[in-house]
């Protein structure tokens, strides 16, 4: 795309920030898991981790989407940019159908509305870091910025 930034001088911080919400996916979700073990996979109580409603099935798809995230920040190589932005969009997706559901049976991750917020919000991040993160020769650097002109 000619209007995402290749070789941003703050693609490390990007990157970091995205490793530090990914670690904060592995963190919930971990101890959603322990919270929660031994009850219902979809189970609609009110268990709560870090201010937030869970279930086993919802912590333990959180660590999934952590260590993927992790892995992504750690490998690089625009592999990062991928990884963070398609997450960003299934995140965005599954806040949105939480908050649709959240006072209703359907709401089968036992999300509440700090829940949706802060999923939100680690989506809205992980699309940012995706965005500003992309890496690329000098010669796509220069494309970059000749169209950014252009525009």
């Amino acid at each position: 795309m000619a209007h995402t930034p290749v070789n941003h001088p703050a693609r490390p911080i990007y990157r970091a920030i995205a490793g530090l919400t990914g670690l904060y996916l592995v963190v919930f979700g971990v101890l959603g898991v322990i919270t929660s073990a031994g009850g219902e996979l979809f189970a609609q109580d009110d268990t709560q981790v870090l201010g937030q409603g869970t279930n086993l099935g919802f912590s333990l798809i959180s660590a999934v989407l952590g260590l993927l995230v992790l892995a992504g920040t750690l490998l690089g190589r625009n592999i990062d940019v991928a990884i963070d932005q398609w997450l960003a969009y299934i995140l965005m997706i599954v806040s949105l159908g939480g908050l649709a559901f959240s006072r209703t049976d359907a709401n089968f991750f036992n999300f509440t509305i700090p829940t949706v917020i802060v999923l939100m919000v680690a989506a809205l991040v992980l699309l940012v870091a995706g965005m500003y993160g992309k890496v690329g020769t000098d010669e796509e650097k220069e494309a970059w910025q000749k169209a950014r002109l252009v525009l």
